[in-house]
């Protein structure tokens, strides 16, 4: 309770609150109604968990794997694209993380962090 709109809950990573996004919510799509993983990334000072479908492999990009978005990307908004990766035959979406949120959203995901420290969260300790 008392979230904002765009964060699906929290979690305790090592004793941490930790926010989490559902990104098929934040770009507007249906739950994919299978079971979900969490990518934790760091954000700024602050770390948030995204909820994707599916986690298939983690990999490094060097510069000459990735282009520039193309001016249209039919289905998604370019402003969320940093760029495309190649890796193989395989195009991989790259995410512009700091288009993820509103510079308001960014300001209520720290307000929010701060006050669910403070109230303990709610959240079970675990390592």
């Amino acid at each position: 309770p008392g979230l904002p709109q765009f964060l699906s809950g929290v979690m305790s990573v090592r004793g941490n609150v930790v926010p989490v996004m559902d990104l098929r919510f934040r770009f507007g799509m249906k739950p994919s109604g299978n079971k979900e993983r969490i990518i934790m990334v760091r954000y700024g000072k602050e770390k948030i968990g995204f909820l994707v479908d599916d986690i298939k492999e983690i990999l490094s990009l060097s510069p000459d794997e990735i282009r520039n978005p193309p001016s249209i990307f039919k289905g998604f908004k370019t402003e969320y694209l940093t760029g495309l990766g190649k890796h193989g035959e395989i195009i991989i979406i790259l995410l512009n993380i700091d288009n993820l949120l509103t510079s308001e959203e960014k300001i209520r995901l720290t307000e929010s962090i701060e006050l669910l420290e403070e109230k303990g969260a709610g959240v079970s300790k675990t390592t």
